[in-house]
């Protein structure tokens, strides 16, 4: 018998903040954080959600209980850490391929990385420009999320 592959998701910073904090793309965020895949973070999905946090707290936007309440389910979920760069050479062809800022082409450029081999990842993104140029270099969102 035939065991089904798990659904493999690539985090971007945008999305994994949309879980932590209240925002317009939180309902269709969190419903996928809960699902039964395999969630990827980047080392600087990491270091941005990190830096987001910390900034928030500095300019007291948000108490210091709900930051470290945010900074511990951060840490505490069910991410799994990716130590992988970016393809150099798929970076720059992604770069003229697409007109994205330098850590979203970063994101693309390690989720194509990814998915050589995990053809079945998907990529979950809120930013317009990256889930196109995603979508365009044959990464899918995961299933249930419609873009707007």
């Amino acid at each position: 018998m035939k065991r089904a592959t798990a659904s493999v998701i690539y985090w971007d910073t945008s999305a994994v903040l949309a879980t932590l904090f209240r925002d317009e793309h939180s309902e269709r965020a969190v419903p996928i954080a809960r699902t039964d895949s395999v969630h990827l973070l980047s080392s600087l999905t990491w270091a941005e959600t990190h830096a987001v946090i910390a900034q928030l707290e500095r300019d007291r936007m948000l108490a210091t209980t709900l930051t470290t309440a945010a900074r511990e389910a951060f840490v505490d979920a069910h991410w799994r850490r990716v130590n992988l760069g970016p393809d150099w050479q798929m970076a720059e062809s992604l770069a003229q391929a697409w007109s994205l800022r330098g850590a979203h082409l970063w994101h693309l450029a390690t989720a194509k990385a990814l998915q050589a081999d995990l053809p079945e990842l998907t990529f979950l993104s809120f930013d317009a420009r990256l889930v196109a140029a995603a979508i365009g270099e044959g990464l899918r969102q995961p299933s249930g999320l419609r873009t707007h």
